[in-house]
């Protein structure tokens, strides 16, 4: 008996030797190709901040808007002298910014250049399934698709990107990503910093990886499907290690994590504090003082930042995880003094009582065999059946070993806790989508006032993509 039980003690051994070996081959394959794929000899010299442009309304008719855009392939100059293959919306990488106002009619001409289907899916946005843009909207090669739809939400700052089945990360991956702005009387009415691209500034904030060519890598390695393809070269509004010229004074900084799958922990080199103002959904009740932020794949935070006691000519580094990636050069006085307000908005809060529905939301699994409640995506099954007009609570669990963003199509949540404790201030508001640590159990609301199919899935877009998702309906 004790001769058996030493054999097996022996194969569990050499079990795990080898298997412990073949992974730490893998990782070594996976750090020599890293290697060669940030190569020492590509060269960036530091640039202004590009500033996204406005996207034209073609419609002069009050309450109504109309916008084009097309998707469609480019070229970068992220490194100097290389020319990098990329794609955009209405020119070589990410898109303008769409702007509306809450009550407007909305038309969008969306037409794909490319030479493979897309989807252009509007990300936050309040809007029926056939508008959504999800997988089932998919726009092939030469065709265009017209979604309509009336902004019925809050002042906020959304986005746009695809949502091609199996596709997703790729097509984001390669620059196909824009902001859409919704502002209505509360934003008019509050006194902070407005004049777009000079003291209220988009930031979109993405990882890459190059090859030594300079052409985007992405090439799905095991650590890559594992826990989301991440890049060592930051960029911002599409630009490697730009600068922005700052009022001494207070900046409005809205911020997006657009990049597939990291997490990013965001600080000011001067470790200086900063007031987060709204997260993914529109403005918090009261601004939250804060000295870092949290933000995963998908989110969104607007913050505002006061230079007024940085000296004239310093600079201020954007830093995540202790590594800077822009700079703030404070060189010029501020025309406007700002002050923080006492109040932004008010939020109704949705009573749980009036939920007539508990739903559960495990993720599961790793690599390929990611799932959500221990099935992957099919686009032929309705995963849960949603009436209209309920109000419904969503408890998203974590049964994986790395941190999830959960993220839910046509419809904006409410917070209730996590693990039993209410959310911190800054995710006191309205979200749609957010981060689910190991091992962590968190309790939304929500109440869904459009019908149709929807998503629900992780927004690290390798998981998504891998079949981390699953279809809603929302009908009478």
């Amino acid at each position: 008996m004790k001769k058996k039980i030493w054999i097996f003690i022996g194969l569990f051994v050499i079990v795990f030797i080898v298997g412990g070996g073949l992974l730490l081959y893998s990782w070594g394959v996976f750090a020599t190709s890293f290697k060669k794929a940030n190569n020492d000899t590509l060269v960036t010299k530091q640039q202004t901040l590009p500033i996204p442009p406005l996207l034209e309304d073609k419609n002069p008719a009050p309450n109504k808007a109309e916008f084009e855009i097309t998707a469609r392939d480019g070229t970068m100059e992220f490194f100097e002298g290389i020319i990098t293959n990329t794609r955009g919306y209405n020119g070589n990488f990410l898109g303008p910014v769409i702007r509306v106002r809450t009550g407007e009619e909305v038309s969008v001409k969306v037409t794909n250049e490319l030479d493979e289907s897309t989807t252009l899916h509007w990300h936050g946005l309040e809007v029926d399934g056939e508008n959504d843009g999800g997988p089932h909207n998919e726009i092939k090669p030469g065709e265009t698709w017209n979604p309509m739809f009336t902004i019925n939400q809050p002042a906020a700052t959304l986005w746009y990107h695809p949502h091609q089945m199996h596709k997703t990360g790729k097509q984001v991956y390669e620059g196909m990503a824009g902001l859409f702005y919704i502002e209505d009387e509360v934003s008019d009415s509050l006194k902070i910093p407005k004049e777009y691209g000079v003291n209220d500034v988009p930031l979109i904030i993405q990882d890459r990886r190059f090859d030594g060519d300079g052409q985007l890598d992405y090439e799905l390695g095991m650590k890559d499907s594992i826990v989301g393809f991440e890049g060592h070269t930051i960029l911002v509004n599409g630009a490697v290690n730009p600068f922005v010229e700052a009022p001494q004074g207070m900046m409005r900084l809205r911020i997006l994590n657009g990049s597939n799958g990291r997490i990013y922990n965001l600080k000011f080199s001067n470790g200086q504090e900063f007031y987060q103002i709204a997260s993914d959904g529109g403005f918090l009740e009261k601004p939250v003082r804060m000295d870092s932020l949290t933000v995963g794949s998908g989110e969104r935070a607007e913050i505002l930042v006061d230079f007024s006691k940085v000296a004239m000519g310093e600079t201020v580094e954007l830093q995540d995880q202790g590594i800077s990636f822009m700079s703030f050069v404070v060189n010029q006085a501020s025309d406007k003094v700002y002050s923080i307000p006492e109040k932004l908005t008010t939020i109704e809060k949705i009573d749980e009582r009036k939920a007539t529905t508990k739903r559960e939301f495990n993720f599961q699994g790793t690599g390929s065999s990611v799932s959500i409640n221990g099935v992957q995506m099919d686009m032929d099954r309705i995963d849960e059946e949603v009436n209209l007009g309920s109000t419904e609570i969503w408890e998203v669990g974590n049964f994986t070993g790395q941190t999830h963003p959960f993220h839910a199509h046509g419809v904006q949540f409410q917070i209730l806790d996590r693990n039993g404790n209410p959310p911190p201030d800054n995710e006191a508001g309205w979200k749609d989508t957010f981060l689910v640590k190991p091992g962590e159990n968190v309790r939304v609301i929500a109440t869904f006032k459009h019908e149709g199919i929807f998503m629900y899935h992780c927004h690290i877009l390798e998981h998504e993509d891998a079949g981390m998702m699953g279809q809603f309906l929302v009908e009478p």
